[in-house]
């Protein structure tokens, strides 16, 4: 697990979810920290990394710098070079999980190895995870979240993340009705435990083993309670949680 995990849960409304973000990025710079910005590219990107670059310009002092994959691609852990923290942007979670697919081992390594700090937004927050929510609304058919949260699948469906945090992510919780979902994928053991994300919040992983919340919403942590239950406790900005 990483020391240096920031897992942001989409919105435009907050700027200073990234402060933090760009503190820890500023400890392994040697000036201005570079922010590499992952984004898969729809055909939109530089329009994306432009909204990013400059809701990161808004939180403190960095230069963004764009790290554009197809869609269909697969991200190149030689782009770290250069880079002192690493944003995965937001988009279709499904081809965020499939872009780092040949790199789910050795890119965690590589920013240990090197003290980068990560932060993911919405799709990048979600694939951070060991086993990583990707989406879907259905489970054995029954409605467990809107449709228009499911990304363009059916069944819920978790595939292999990072790992570097040992929960499952959901986000947009509030604005998307995805705690829902991540309930049910807590209660089915898809999952061990799970946190989603309101938008415009931050939650900073920290290597003590707590996480702390920030911004204008919720982290909502579900945990199983045993035979198939679960119970769900929602954390405010300044609250603080346990991550074993």
């Amino acid at each position: 697990m990483s020391s240096h995990t920031f897992l942001i849960g989409g919105g435009w409304d907050a700027a200073e979810v990234y402060e933090p973000f760009l503190r820890a990025a500023a400890v392994a710079a040697t000036g201005v920290p570079r922010i590499g910005c992952v984004i898969v590219d729809e055909g939109d990107g530089d329009e994306q990394f432009a909204r990013y670059g400059n809701a990161l310009r808004k939180a403190g002092d960095c230069t963004p710098v764009p790290l554009l994959v197809p869609v269909g691609g697969r991200f190149e852990p030689g782009l770290l070079e250069g880079v002192d923290g690493l944003l995965v942007c937001g988009g279709l979670t499904p081809a965020y999980q499939e872009a780092f697919g040949e790199c789910l081992d050795s890119l965690p390594r590589l920013l240990a190895e090197r003290g980068l700090p990560y932060a993911g937004f919405s799709a990048g927050a979600a694939v951070a995870a060991r086993r990583a929510v990707v989406g879907g609304w259905l489970v054995d058919g029954v409605p467990v979240c809107p449709e228009d949260s499911a990304e363009d699948l059916e069944g819920v469906d978790v595939r292999a993340g990072l790992g570097l945090v040992p929960f499952g992510v959901d986000v947009h919780a509030a604005q998307w009705g995805t705690l829902a979902r991540l309930v049910a994928a807590v209660a089915r053991g898809y999952v061990p435990f799970g946190v989603a994300l309101d938008e415009n919040t931050v939650v900073e992983v920290a290597g003590d083993g707590h996480a702390r919340v920030r911004g204008l919403g919720r982290a909502h942590v579900v945990r199983p309670a045993g035979d198939g239950d679960v119970r769900v406790r929602s954390y405010a900005a300044d609250g603080s949680f346990s991550v074993e």
